[in-house]
């Protein structure tokens, strides 16, 4: 799926009569979902396609999804698996310190002491374990995991796909 893009939710099955969807989010914002108007559906093979939005509204912790134009179950069977996209500039603001995981995608890990940056390696996974999450860290001498922990990554900036890190010591010799 293109950059640009992200996904909401992903269609699971037709719901009712009239072209309405089931679709499973995938944001923890239910929120997310008041107020869209429009959306892009993912299409195989090419560009998203944008198509409008004529309600939206919750069911049993899924989300029912009516779009313009899909008006009978058979068109709405063939959205099936599809997933309902929004352009990256739309997504949810975040509090301060917080970030989407995708963003910590590939950044550059480094750290600053004394004033002199070290390049420790490129994050290539973030694990979610339900508590503190890892940053999974490829480096010249084999993986590293590094706690998402502020005390440890001091400084996060996304723009410059760079994550600074205060790591305590031998952290960085653990997996090596």
């Amino acid at each position: 799926m293109p950059e640009r893009f992200l996904a909401v939710a992903r269609v699971l099955r037709p719901q009712g009569r009239r072209g309405e969807v089931l679709a499973e989010p995938l944001t923890d914002s239910s929120s997310r979902f008041q107020g869209l108007r429009q959306v892009f559906l993912e299409n195989p093979g090419t560009a998203p396609q944008p198509i409008k939005v004529e309600n939206v509204w919750s069911h049993k912790g899924r989300v029912v999804i009516k779009f313009s134009g899909v008006d009978s179950i058979d068109s709405a069977s063939r959205l099936k698996g599809l997933h309902v996209l929004i352009l990256a500039e739309e997504r949810m603001p975040l509090p301060p310190n917080h970030y989407y995981l995708w963003e910590l995608q590939g950044c550059r890990v480094v750290t600053d002491r004394a004033g002199r940056r070290v390049e420790v390696g490129t994050v290539t996974d973030i694990e979610p374990t339900g508590g503190v999450d890892v940053l999974h860290v490829a480096t010249s001498r084999g993986e590293v995991l590094i706690p998402l922990a502020q005390a440890i990554c001091t400084k996060i900036d996304t723009e410059a796909r760079t994550i600074f890190i205060d790591p305590p010591d031998d952290l960085l010799d653990l997996n090596a």
